[in-house]
């Protein structure tokens, strides 16, 4: 008997399997902890992200600047040779994350001489519907970014990067994409356990030999980029060099306890409230919606007054509202926001659209969740110039507010926190699913022949080494939501002046890198990028098409396309557009009588 025959089973679709304090499945009844630590290297070495300094069996320079991967099928082998297995398990592991440990709980005291588990999924979890798994679960689409495709099925290892042929070679990018069940790879490990108290077992993942052996890459010669089609040599290698990839460092008798996460508790609830019905796409995953703060329609009713009161500004000229424009898809129709005296911003207003599935916002991430966001242009100088002191004694003096706030809240008190939470409550509800692309995803209409070749260019990988031609877009905007929701160098050249995630980390591997915002509704919005750069979208096509500008930063998906982008015909980036504006929900399109004011 072999992992994936089922001998004694453990667990099912209720049961404790933790990854990094997160629950993923059930087991019943006492026995003993065991955790599994990955540790990732490279021949050896501990693996440091986005260092250039790591070499192949080619003599390629490499950089590792994203490792994720997703395990499944852990058993363990018994003495006698049958398994004690779990089921209905996944875990999802990512090195940027510091997402390494796995943990098992209730396992059945005994001996055990191995340990077995898959990277990959078995069809069963792979097209589950990946909208149904809780927004902390591993399978969560938004959580762990390896879910693109609206056909179903996930990116088993994700492994990118950078890397140099020689010594003067032009830094490029490759991006090994792992996927399908015939891939799901079993890893068994050698392992002599004694389990009769919680255990710790060290595990090594080289990613040396995950490039090297038995079958060597090579970028330049076998190709930069894999996305797991039928007959293609580098998934093929991959999944030949993974078995040896994992080895047993060490085991501890010792593991830590499982964490335990107290459960958040609402924030000044008031005795009597009324719900708020939150509405969502079938398709869109969980969101992670605030626990201390349910939606209730008292508080997104302050929300929304705020959103669009003047007051919050020191000469009450300006509002949220003035940047996030509800017919303009919530975005700021002008290439920079102003602020109060007319002062000019440096950035173009991000939109405020599905901001549940977000966890960090502004272009840069600076704010940690959306009730701190809302808060910071309140202060800002250059923006709506207040001290949140002020503003509290503004509306507090007011006829509505304490009303308002005592529906909301329980109190007539006007605090900061308060506003911050109100505002949050409305930011959450601008949710946008019902384009024509979803309409059409739901049999309800058909897109037009133009919009559906631009929508098989956005999902289709550029990679001439395996015939495809596509237009490579759906690796930072895939998945429902038209975004990962992280942040990219996409190739406008990094500018001193502002070099974005860069200010908030202060990590190198961060200079230029910019938050990916949503394509739902991006026809309503230009101008575009975080500048406000680019007045059309027939402007972003070809920036992608031909201006890409190569930087150590370049986003490795972007990287390994011949210089200045993705080659394109008139023909398909005109298709490209046309499938961009069927993702507008009309509920964000300018209203008529909007329409006719504009000048």
């Amino acid at each position: 008997m072999t992992c994936g025959e089922a001998i004694g089973l453990v667990g099912g679709a209720g049961a404790p399997l933790m990854v990094a304090g997160m629950l993923l499945a059930a087991q019943s009844g006492a026995g003993a902890g065991l955790e599994l630590d990955i540790r990732h290297t490279f021949n050896g070495e501990p693996l440091l992200l986005d260092s250039l300094r790591y070499r192949n069996a080619a003599a390629e320079t490499l950089s590792v600047t994203r490792l994720s991967y997703l395990l499944s099928g852990f058993a363990l082998e018994r003495e006698d040779g049958s398994w004690l297995e779990f089921t209905n398990d996944a875990a999802w592991i990512d090195a940027g994350r510091s997402r390494t440990a796995i943990r098992l709980d209730g396992v059945l005291p005994g001996a055990y001489r191995s340990i077995c588990f898959h990277v990959g999924l078995g069809t069963n979890l792979n097209h589950a519907d990946s909208s149904t798994f809780g927004p902390a679960h591993p399978l969560n689409p938004n959580l762990n970014g390896l879910h693109w495709s609206w056909q179903g099925g996930y990116v088993f290892l994700a492994m990118e990067g950078l890397y140099r042929a020689g010594a003067t070679g032009t830094l490029q990018g490759y991006s090994y994409h792992l996927a399908r069940e015939p891939n799901r790879t079993r890893i068994n490990l050698p392992a002599q356990l004694e389990l009769s108290e919680d255990t710790t077992v060290l595990l090594d993942f080289n990613l040396g030999a995950l490039l090297n052996a038995p079958q060597p890459l090579s970028f330049e010669q076998d190709g930069q980029s894999t996305h797991s089609r039928d007959g293609d040599p580098v998934a093929a290698a991959l999944v030949a060099n993974l078995p040896g990839a994992f080895r047993v460092r060490q085991i501890d008798r010792a593991a830590p306890a499982a964490p335990r996460v107290a459960a958040a508790s609402p924030l000044y609830l008031p005795a009597h409230f009324t719900p708020y019905r939150f509405q969502t796409s079938a398709a869109f995953p969980i969101p992670d919606l605030p626990r201390d703060n349910p939606l209730t329609e008292e508080r997104v009713v302050l929300g929304r007054k705020l959103f669009q009161d003047t007051a919050l500004s020191r000469d009450g000229t300006i509002s949220c509202a003035s940047c996030h424009q509800e017919g303009a898809g919530m975005a700021d129709s002008r290439r920079l926001s102003l602020g109060v005296r007319g002062q000019s911003g440096t950035r173009h207003a991000m939109p405020l659209i599905n901001l549940a599935w977000k966890s960090s916002f502004f272009w840069d991430g600076r704010a940690p969740s959306l009730r701190a966001q809302a808060l910071m242009p309140i202060q800002d100088h250059t923006e709506m110039d207040q001290s949140l002191t002020n503003v509290a004694a503004k509306l507090a003096a007011s006829k509505d507010y304490p009303g308002l706030f005592a529906a909301a809240f329980g109190a007539p008190e006007v605090t900061p926190e308060k506003i911050g939470l109100a505002l949050e409550q409305f930011g959450l509800t601008l949710t946008s699913f019902d384009s024509r692309f979803d309409q059409a995803m739901r049999g309800e209409t058909r897109l037009g022949a133009e919009e559906r070749r631009g929508l098989e260019l956005f999902m289709t990988e550029y990679d001439p080494r395996t015939r495809q031609y596509g237009a490579d877009c759906f690796h930072c905007h895939g998945g429902p939501l038209f975004s990962d929701c992280q942040f990219h160098n996409n190739g406008l050249g990094v500018d001193e002046a502002d070099l974005g995630r860069f200010k908030v980390t202060a990590r190198a591997a961060d200079r230029g890198k910019f938050a990916t915002p949503s394509l739902r509704n991006v026809a309503l919005r230009a101008p575009y990028m975080h500048d406000g750069r680019f007045r059309t979208l027939e402007e972003v096509v070809e920036h992608y098409a031909t201006g890409v500008k190569r930087s150590p930063t370049l986003d490795p998906n972007l990287a390994k396309h011949p210089d200045g982008g993705v080659p394109l015909s008139a023909a398909d980036k005109r298709a490209l557009v046309a499938f961009l504006k069927a993702l507008t929900d009309e509920k964000f399109a300018p209203k008529p009588t909007e329409v006719s004011q504009a000048p």
